[in-house]
């Protein structure tokens, strides 16, 4: 991951806005991006938060659908992962 800005305004700025706001050049950076995609109209964080919910609303639909009766080996949350990696199934 890697992002080689050749422009000394940019440079420039990215020093002021650290100095500014106390935070390290990324992290200023970081956050002017994420307000400026927020006034366009495209929320990262709200974005990640709304593909979380979505996958937690897909499962519980299932588990609605069917809760655990046509496969009662999954009955508590430790049969969801493996037991030799505990990684999910």
């Amino acid at each position: 991951m890697s992002l080689n800005i050749k422009n000394e305004r940019v440079h420039q700025l990215a020093k002021e806005a650290a100095r500014v706001t106390g935070k390290s050049q990324t992290g200023a950076i970081e956050e002017a991006l994420e307000r400026l995609l927020r006034d366009y109209g495209a929320d990262p964080v709200r974005a990640e938060a709304t593909r979380k919910v979505d996958a937690v609303r897909r499962i519980v639909a299932e588990y609605q659908a069917d809760p655990g009766r046509s496969n009662p080996g999954l009955m508590t949350i430790e049969d969801l992962f493996d037991e030799s990696t505990g990684l999910p199934r």
